[in-house]
């Protein structure tokens, strides 16, 4: 297994859609490992494969300490509305509010070719969005309205010691 180097906004393979998996070998399951420990030393919630430069439909996530590997994704089902703030190892250092589907239900491959489907609330709903994007080339600061704000982590943090100390 190896860390792989996350590529980050500017870098033109972020906006690369995904060529679909058509073979689950030992190459592939190598690759997810890789994707997996990047992703844990990052850390992050998930990692698209457009993140270390591949552009494949494959991404990984871990919530609430489950660990899901997602080739070949398809969104079957969106329903409800949250906003979170939101994140990404692409984007490091900042945050935006992002509204999301609440409920999200997506169906894929695992690493070896067997059908897979995740359904999920929260914010394993929003993983999976925000992985399923990263396949088609999108970022999350792409669905943000124009008068957004993205703040830096530190001034997320700032805000949330105000609002802590008012109350």
């Amino acid at each position: 297994m190896a860390i792989r180097p996350i590529v980050t906004l500017g870098d033109a393979r972020l906006r690369l859609p995904g060529q679909p998996i058509v073979r689950f070998d030992r190459e592939l399951g190598r690759l997810l490992d890789d994707m997996v420990e990047t992703m844990d030393a990052a850390p992050g919630v998930g990692l698209a494969a457009q993140q270390i430069g591949l552009d494949l439909q494959l991404f990984v996530m871990r919530v609430d300490d489950e660990l899901y590997e997602v080739a070949n994704p398809e969104i079957l089902h969106r329903s409800g509305e949250e906003g979170a703030w939101e994140g990404c190892l692409s984007v490091p250092g900042y945050r935006a509010w992002r509204l999301r589907a609440e409920h999200a239900v997506v169906s894929g491959q695992d690493r070896h070719g067997r059908r897979v489907t995740i359904s999920g609330h929260g914010e394993l709903a929003r993983a999976i969005q925000h992985e399923f994007d990263h396949l088609h080339g999108e970022l999350y600061i792409d669905g943000l309205p124009a008068d957004q704000e993205i703040l830096t982590e530190e001034e997320l943090e700032a805000r949330f010691a105000e609002e802590t100390q008012a109350d």
